[in-house]
């Protein structure tokens, strides 16, 4: 009788053929892999950026700006290509990437080191000076030109330097870049050259509002001012005082912060101005919480209600009285901030008056962001609730509108200190604050997404809670989770 020998063959046969089946198949899986890869590569282009120098995909809202460009745009490098310290390299890399989304956007450089005779063309054709115009970025549209400086292409610190050749105290001194701000820069350049016609912005004054051109950490408006010129909007201040009235070209009134009472006279101003299908971005400021600046009266007869209050939020405070608001409404404003927070510090709250939206001509409020379902009014111990801080007003079909004015529409927003200096760069302010810019002034090709930002730019903003669940994790979840897996693997080789 046989018996199986231990060196007897482990395969069959029929092992075999199976095995050699298998491994032709994942042969033919591998492969249609590889061929449905590169058709996909080939019919549905998409682009990673995965080295240092090249990790910025363009943002969102330069794209939609990209897409409604029609006309030719030269962009012309007026670079010493070799010159590091002019980062002409990551300018080239970015650049191109306008390129790649609009085949409208020519690309040249103009070596005024290697190409002198080239060079001295471009110098004579736009008026560039031979000692200080070097290394610019200038966008040509149809006769239209803006150029950028490279100095503003990047944020620099001054290093010292041990050199002990440089002086009795051998030190020299160089210039290290810490953020590249190219993309704000371009973009802003090809709005500029691509724009029918400047609009202005008009920030009134008289009444406590913050300034426009304030440098002020907390309280000063100049970071604002300066999104509005990146955003293609000049901005001028107002006086509505004597015989002064709301200037045919403005395009948008701002009323920033007032801590004092608007007279009657100036109201009316105001409200002719929104009557003719005027914009208004309307900001409130705690201080006057307890006041009447008679600007919440006016917006009453829109469908807003202003409240006489501070509105605190256990769960979503970031620090003091600074509350982070995570919970939007549906409206173009807001939509492309899901997934992002804003920073506001001491709102009001700012939401629908429910009984003017009852009215036929009742204009159409819409709120935008909430507080947390546990939130309160300062002063008011028992009623907690979501409150609304900011809201979007339009209104159509305005008899006798002024040339070149659409419908009337507003923002209000129960803070003012979230658009100072300090805060408009945390969180998702600065994006906030582009899109309602653009929606004021119906630009919508500019409310795709979220703008350019300083590739150096990263943030994170967290509430109390956030912060003791990261601890908690970090602290213990963590290496609570290690020393139990060590337990028991202890345990199992033990046994």
């Amino acid at each position: 009788m046989a018996t199986d020998s231990p060196f007897s063959p482990s395969f069959t046969p029929g092992r075999k053929w199976g095995s050699g089946l298998q491994v032709l198949l994942v042969g033919v899986l591998v492969l249609a892999v590889v061929v449905m890869v590169n058709y996909l590569s080939a019919n549905y282009f998409l682009r990673f950026h995965l080295s240092a120098r090249s990790r910025i995909e363009l943002s969102a809202r330069t794209l939609g700006l990209l897409k409604s460009v029609t006309n030719q745009v030269r962009v012309i490098l007026y670079y010493d290509t070799d010159d590091a310290e002019a980062l002409y390299s990551p300018v080239w890399d970015l650049l191109n990437e306008y390129r790649l989304a609009n085949p409208k956007i020519r690309l040249e450089t103009v070596d005024y080191i290697r190409n002198p005779a080239l060079a001295q063309k471009t110098k004579a054709k736009y008026n560039l000076s031979a000692q200080t115009d070097k290394n610019l970025v200038i966008f040509d549209c149809e006769g239209k030109v803006k150029p950028v400086d490279g100095n503003a292409l990047a944020s620099y610190v001054v290093e010292q330097v041990t050199n002990a050749v440089v002086g009795a105290n051998g030190w020299s001194f160089r210039r290290r870049p810490t953020a590249f701000l190219g993309e704000m820069a371009f973009t802003s350049a090809l709005l500029d050259v691509t724009s029918p016609r400047p609009l202005t912005a008009y920030f009134l004054q008289g009444h406590g509002e913050h300034q426009m051109d304030s440098g002020d950490e907390v309280t000063g408006y100049l970071k604002f001012a300066s999104l509005l010129e990146q955003n293609r909007v000049r901005a001028e201040p107002l006086s509505l005082l004597g015989t002064n009235t709301v200037p045919p070209d403005c395009n948008l009134l701002i009323i920033a912060g007032p801590r004092d009472a608007i007279p009657d006279a100036e109201l009316v101003k105001i409200e002719q101005y929104l009557n003719q299908g005027g914009r208004l971005l309307a900001l409130f400021n705690f201080s006057a919480a307890r006041k009447n600046t008679g600007l919440e009266t006016l917006l009453a007869q829109w469908g807003v209600d202003v409240g006489r209050n501070i509105v605190t939020d256990p769960d979503n405070t970031a620090k003091g009285t600074d509350i982070i608001i995570s919970r939007f409404g549906q409206h173009a404003v807001v939509d492309s901030l899901r997934g992002s927070r804003l920073h506001v510090s001491l709102p009001r709250s700012v939401g629908r008056l429910t009984a003017r939206a009852e009215a036929a001509d009742a204009p159409r409020v819409d709120e935008l962001a909430f507080s947390g379902p546990r939130a309160r009014a300062a002063g008011d111990s028992t009623h907690h609730a979501p409150f609304p801080l900011l809201v979007a007003v339009e209104k159509g079909a305005i008899k006798d509108l002024i040339a070149e004015r659409g419908a009337t529409r507003m923002i209000v927003v129960g803070d003012s200190l979230f658009l100072g200096n300090l805060q408009i760069e945390s969180a998702a302010n600065r994006d906030f604050a582009g899109n309602a810019i653009n929606w004021l002034l119906e630009r919508p090709h500019l409310l795709a997404g979220l703008g350019p930002r300083p590739i150096t730019q990263y943030s994170i903003v967290m509430t109390q809670a956030q912060m003791r669940q990261a601890q908690w994790l970090l602290l213990g979840v963590l290496p609570g989770s290690a020393l139990l897996l060590g337990g028991l693997v202890w345990l199992r080789r033990r046994n």
